[in-house]
């Protein structure tokens, strides 16, 4: 088979895999140095920056055989999807060549599992190895974990790459078991561990060489088993918590052609998708527990942002004095952020707070305004029911798929 369909077909599989994104990655130059490429340590995804720059990784997999037969999967052991494998000096070759030629800022590289785990986590090693010893690259590399291959092997990588990720997939164990027969929950939050654990080593040994300094990540696949956004939410910062993930993502589920009766044959809405991410950056930036959006059961709301509903959940505390509230409520107000409640914070020290300076702020005025009290405003809503407020406040914005 030729190189460039082996790419047509090895590219187009690894799309479902939304967890390439990064951040963290340390700055690394080849100016002056031998070698080639360089990270920036702002952070690298694929996808268009705000100024319209496309900031890309080779996104590709090693290979789209695969002796696991996960339901949700197109490339699982009973699909009948096109082959392709690469070997690992195909790939180095593609990365270099895309490097020089300006189209990429690094690899994401993941596999279906072929031979065995440890023989295909080998393999992505190295792929790794060979790209920073021999050809001196300082570009960023995103290596998917094998759950089940051995710790040192998963310690190996950590050594070439820039961030490792390990896709939990289903937030229940008893949907992994049934949807994803030869995988287990144990494996994939101990292969999550080893990491971590090295990690903290690195981190706590300056001599120690880096270890994956861009951490790790995760991701779940939604709507492909019964599970709702409390366990998902639950599931994620449990994650958090145990294994300092950088992040996790959220992955709509796709029906795939000839899908099997275990799931789903109609996709989540994509907005459900959308308030997950939404959900997750509270938990992450706000100090939001995931038992504060969302109850034990059930789902975000779809016509309102988490932290709008969080608000209209909790009227008493609002309005909000913008002159006398502490900075962690202030960034709870909707439509005002971390950075804005800063700023509001160090302007209160100047003079005293007036509704044109929340405007000036740039908040989301529209959305704050129900919750605010300044110097010369407060609102008229104050006394409104939040069912009317909530109707006020809805907002669906639309989503496209990741890849259509």
């Amino acid at each position: 088979m030729e190189l460039i369909e082996k790419l047509t077909i090895l590219a187009d599989a690894a799309k479902y895999d939304a967890s390439c994104a990064s951040s963290g990655a340390p700055k690394r130059s080849s100016r002056g140095k031998e070698g080639i490429g360089a990270t920036n340590g702002m952070g690298i995804c694929h996808s268009y920056t705000p100024d319209g720059r496309c900031v890309s990784l080779l996104k590709i997999l090693l290979t789209n055989f695969c002796l696991y037969d996960c339901q949700y999967c197109v490339n699982r052991r009973s699909s009948d999807v096109p082959r392709a494998r690469f070997t690992p000096e195909e790939v180095i070759r593609l990365t270099l060549d895309f490097y020089q030629r300006n189209y990429v800022s690094g690899l994401f590289l993941s596999s279906g599992i072929i031979q065995s785990p440890d023989y295909t986590m080998e393999q992505l090693i190295r792929v790794a190895k060979v790209l920073r010893e021999e050809h001196q690259f300082r570009g960023y590399i995103h290596l998917k974990t094998i759950p089940e291959a051995s710790p040192a092997l998963i310690a190996e990588a950590g050594r070439f790459a820039d961030r490792l990720s390990v896709n939990i997939e289903l937030p229940s164990p008893d949907s992994l078991i049934r949807l994803a027969p030869e995988k287990q929950a144990g494996s994939i939050t101990g292969a999550m561990g080893t990491i971590e654990t090295a990690s903290q080593e690195s981190r706590a040994d300056r001599r120690a060489p880096k270890f994956a300094p861009g951490g790790q990540s995760t991701q779940m696949i939604v709507g492909a088993d019964a599970s709702d956004d409390s366990r998902i939410l639950h599931t994620a910062e449990t994650l958090y918590g145990a294994y300092r993930l950088r992040r996790v993502y959220y992955s709509a589920f796709s029906p795939i052609p000839n899908s099997p009766a275990s799931v789903p044959m109609q996709a989540p809405p994509l907005l459900r998708e959308h308030r997950l991410y939404q959900a997750d950056f509270l938990l992450r930036g706000y100090g939001f527990k995931v038992k504060e959006l969302i109850g034990a059961q059930g789902n975000l709301p779809l016509d309102i942002d988490p932290k709008l509903a969080w608000a209209l959940a909790n009227r008493e505390l609002f309005p909000l004095d913008l002159n006398l509230a502490e900075p962690h409520l202030i960034a709870r107000v909707p439509g005002i952020g971390v950075r804005s409640a800063e700023r509001i914070v160090s302007l209160r020290r100047l003079k005293r707070i007036r509704y044109d300076d929340v405007v000036r702020l740039r908040c989301v005025i529209e959305k704050a305004k129900p919750f605010i009290v300044t110097s010369d405003y407060r609102p008229r809503q104050d006394a409104q029911e939040s069912s009317t407020l909530r109707q006020q406040l809805s907002d669906q914005p639309a989503q496209m798929a990741l890849w259509g």
